[in-house]
């Protein structure tokens, strides 16, 4: 006589295994590590900064 199989907990793994492999998948895809993230954010950042100071006031320029 063989092992009594639950084939709904088979088929609750089955799933979660397909969702893991999935979820791994798009970190490889969409994932950023948390440096890179932050330095985006730094250089952006940077470049708002830098555009902001360039920025002419509308009163400045009544003059």
């Amino acid at each position: 006589m063989g092992d009594v199989v639950n084939l709904n907990r088979f088929r609750k793994q089955k799933a979660k295994e397909e969702r893991e492999a999935k979820a791994a998948e798009n970190r490889v895809v969409h994932g950023r590590t948390k440096a890179e993230r932050t330095a985006e954010q730094k250089r952006q950042d940077s470049q708002m900064a830098d555009l902001d100071g360039k920025k002419l006031d509308p009163a400045d320029s009544d003059d």
